[in-house]
């Protein structure tokens, strides 16, 4: 093996740790921080569903369920715990009464915003010193990566 592919291997797997542990230490930060929270009564699961029904304002189950990568029978459990705990509320459509909007209450939405807040934090500090060139870079390699973890999900 030459010096450069040995060289790329050891950045491959620096790689590789890095995010092995982001994505550990953020499930961990999230988990505690629901916990210590006044919305202790959520799972992470359950803040990543309040998270995509805020950024759609109003959604449906199949919405919610292609965001999260799940079945429309785990979101419909998600929802009926999110609106039992007062997040979340279902809304027939006046238009067709087969469509249920779900929204998020004053609650949900507080615990959204403070969510996001979180992720904007920490999306600034990671791209903090890096060019813009470089940015579009990373935005790139990121976009590689989830097409590749798309791909081997199906």
């Amino acid at each position: 093996m030459t010096n450069n592919s040995t060289e790329n291997l050891i950045e491959y797997d620096k790689i590789n740790e890095y995010l092995t542990d982001i994505f550990n230490c953020v499930l961990i930060i999230e988990e505690d921080a629901l916990k210590n929270s006044r919305f202790s009564d959520l799972t992470v699961k359950e803040m990543n569903t309040i998270d995509v029904i805020g950024s759609k304002k109003m959604a449906i189950a199949s919405e919610i369920a292609e965001k999260l990568m799940v079945t429309i029978s785990t979101v419909t459990t998600a929802i009926n715990n999110l609106e039992r705990k007062g997040y979340v509320v279902r809304e027939r459509s006046a238009e067709d009464r087969r469509v249920v909007h779900i929204s998020l209450t004053k609650q949900g939405d507080l615990v959204y915003r403070i969510h996001r807040k979180f992720h904007r934090a920490m999306v600034k500090r990671f791209v903090r010193g890096i060019s813009k060139e470089d940015t579009k870079i990373l935005s790139a390699g990121l976009k590689n990566l989830f097409d590749f973890l798309e791909e081997q999900r199906q």
